[in-house]
């Protein structure tokens, strides 16, 4: 995987740090998926008390906190997932994102957001990330019974549908991806799932009756 992203990224990438290669959060898999658990290998629950925070939620749910970069009467924290210097350390038992990390760059953004997740999470804590498959929309995107306005749509489900300033995508992520990034900033274990049970948001989205979500289950040891 490091040859791959050395290959791909080329001497213009020099002095970026590689993500770490892809064997990431289980040793014969980079993820598990919801098929392949088996009872032994469900995911535990998180820790029972602590915050529960949202980032990037547009609706308010009992028992959640919402941070946002965009004010508004649904937000109860003003800021960005880079420096979530205002929560204490190890004070959250789950940490939301939903369409949110796309949005960072992956030469440093990306990587200080999950730290941020990373340190404010309790030992046992949840981070419940979804962002656009980039897996997915590709496939979607050369299909041959996707015409013009299916590859619009798609194209902007990859690059942001620039809604406003904020409506931007600046990284592209797959499974093997997010999971090195994760892997990255101190996760434990790490599981892919279908649906996060929580919201009706755009890790639900669907297109042409595919889901364009990757949903990872990541947990902090």
């Amino acid at each position: 995987m490091e040859a791959f992203y050395a290959e791909m990224w080329g001497d213009g990438m020099a002095g970026l740090t590689l993500p770490a290669p892809a064997c990431m959060i289980r040793p014969q898999t980079a993820i598990e998926t919801q098929a392949d658990m088996t009872q032994e290998m469900a995911i535990p629950m998180p820790p029972e008390e602590g915050m529960k925070l949202n980032i990037g939620g547009i609706v308010r749910s009992p028992g959640w906190t919402i941070l946002n970069v965009v004010p508004g009467p649904h937000v109860d924290i003003l800021g960005t997932c880079t420096d979530l210097s205002m929560i204490a350390s190890a004070s959250c038992s789950v940490v939301y994102a939903s369409h949110v990390m796309e949005h960072l760059g992956y030469n440093g953004e990306l990587q200080k957001a999950l730290a941020e997740c990373h340190r404010v999470l309790k030992p046992g804590g949840h981070l419940l990330v979804s962002v656009p498959d980039l897996d997915v929309l590709c496939r979607l995107f050369i299909d041959p019974d996707s015409g013009p306005q299916d590859r619009f749509m798609i194209m902007r489900m990859m690059f942001g549908g620039r809604t406003d300033a904020h409506d931007v995508h600046v990284t592209g992520l797959s499974i093997d991806i997010l999971g090195s990034f994760v892997k990255e900033a101190g996760f434990a274990n790490g599981f892919r799932v279908a649906d996060f049970g929580l919201f009706l948001d755009t890790s639900t989205q669907v297109h042409k009756g595919r889901p364009i979500s990757l949903n990872l289950v990541a947990i902090k040891g």
